[in-house]
């Protein structure tokens, strides 16, 4: 018997290498073959391209609507540079008992002086109980003591003062901010140094007419309310020349970038305006240490060049409404007569007979309420 050898691909040879993959390509009815590899080379040092939102159009023949990239937030406007060392920090004080003892401790020093040199008067020495004196007048030392003794005296009751409450202190020296006193009652402060006095109430100021616009562009006169405190009294003081100045010219700024509306516009409008304007005046003048609570429009009124045009303008806005709403109620009540007419079985009408009916209804119902009124 003769034997057949079976041959197997594996026993013919060695395995075939597979043939490399085709190259993917890009391609539509827009852009020209680009190899895929191409678009994702590495670069020996990549560098990181911050991605941002782009519109990208819409490809022809696909169908697809153009994607639009979100808008970016507003960013808020950074805060006038200052000092970072200039904030409030309370201020080195004594009780009021500590000078009135000093200044004491000064007079009694100079009695005890004249005493020693034997220029005090008997009867004050007799009233004093104090005995005879030998000394033959003041000398060196004597006139040491009286100046040891002024010094003490004038440093003493020089530093008394008394603090209030809703008032404060901003004391420097020498050019140099050393705190702020907002203690009540009998204090003792460093004569030597510099007070300038600051109300820390709650305030309110009613500003005069101030040039702003409404919604649509018209020249407008604003008079508002703000109402605010001093919160740091080391930046209001020492950051501005003047504070208060400063607050007008930030609430007539805030004026001219926010819309107000008159006073016969929505309560919507008028409340959005008032929060906007706190917010921007808020965000003003919170670098120099102020602190807003609110910013509300108390009399908007057209400027007196547009007053007439304006005011003309709002009667025939009226007089639309009017005419309009009372188009609408003529309508409805005609409306209403023909379905209950024609449900109720009462008449039995085509379509130019309704028309007719409609008509005469409508003529009927604008002329009473014509004579009637609104």
């Amino acid at each position: 018997m003769s034997t057949t050898t079976s041959h197997t691909p594996e026993s013919e040879g060695p395995a075939e290498t597979p043939s490399p993959r085709p190259v993917r390509l890009i391609q539509n009815e827009c852009t020209t073959e680009i190899p895929v590899h191409l678009l994702f080379r590495d670069d020996p040092d990549p560098v990181a391209v911050p991605l941002r939102p782009a519109v990208v159009g819409r490809r022809r023949g696909t169908g697809e609507q153009p994607r639009l990239g979100r808008p970016a937030p507003a960013r808020a406007r950074p805060a006038p540079p200052l000092d970072p060392d200039l904030v409030e920090r309370p201020a080195r004080v004594l009780p009021g008992a500590a000078g009135v003892l000093a200044g004491a401790g000064g007079v009694a020093g100079a009695l005890a002086t004249s005493w020693w040199a034997g220029a005090l008067p008997p009867l004050a020495a007799h009233a004093l109980r104090l005995p005879a004196s030998a000394g033959a007048g003041p000398g060196p030392a004597q006139w040491a003591a009286y100046a040891g003794a002024g010094a003490l005296g004038v440093i003493g009751f020089g530093g008394l003062a008394r603090g209030a409450t809703g008032r404060a202190w901003v004391v420097g020296l020498f050019g140099r901010y050393r705190g702020t006193v907002r203690r009540t009652g009998l204090l003792w402060v460093n004569p030597l140094l510099r007070r300038r006095r600051v109300d820390v109430r709650l305030r309110h100021w009613r500003s005069e007419a101030m040039p702003a616009a409404d919604g649509n562009g018209v020249t407008v006169r604003v008079v508002v309310l703000v109402v605010w405190r001093v919160r740091d009294t080391a930046r209001a003081v020492l950051g501005v020349e003047d504070h208060e100045t400063y607050l007008r010219e930030c609430v007539e700024a805030a004026l001219a970038r926010v819309p107000v509306e008159v006073p016969g516009a929505a309560r919507a409008g008028a409340d959005s305006a008032m929060d906007a304007l706190t917010r921007l005046v808020a965000a003003d003048v919170a670098a120099i240490g102020l602190e807003v609570f609110s910013v509300q429009p108390v009399r908007v009124e057209y400027a007196p060049e547009v007053a007439d045009a304006m005011h003309r303008r709002r009667i025939a806005a009226l007089d639309d409404r009017q005419r309009a709403t009372r188009l609408t109620s003529v309508v409805d009540s005609v409306e209403d007569t023909v379905t209950r007419l024609t449900t109720r079985g009462l008449v039995e009408l085509d379509d130019c007979e309704r028309k007719t009916l409609v008509r005469d209804l409508t003529v009927a119902f604008c002329s009473g309420r014509g004579d009637s009124g609104p």
